[in-house]
């Protein structure tokens, strides 16, 4: 994975995007040797999108069961129980 830091990305802009764009190059962008961001194709990203969509979708099914199993408390009671 490349690095480049703020200061040559600010100047290079175009070259970095076309990088990452066409040439599917995965770019770090750092300030003063610390790793900021990074610059990734489109393909990258929806593949990120689409993991942490399945993570959610498997905590909400994880919720579910816990509620199909132990129950569920009524917002009304929730509220009477902290006082609200």
């Amino acid at each position: 994975m490349t690095k480049v830091s703020t200061a040559e990305a600010r100047n290079e802009f175009s070259e970095i995007l076309n990088r990452a764009s066409f040439g599917k190059e995965r770019i770090v962008l750092t300030r003063r040797g610390k790793d900021l961001a990074a610059v990734v194709p489109m393909e990258d990203l929806e593949l990120l999108e689409r993991l942490e969509d399945r993570i959610d979708l498997e905590d909400a099914r994880a919720a579910l069961m816990e509620v199909r199993e132990s129950g569920a408390v009524t917002w009304e009671k929730l509220k009477s129980d902290l006082g609200l």
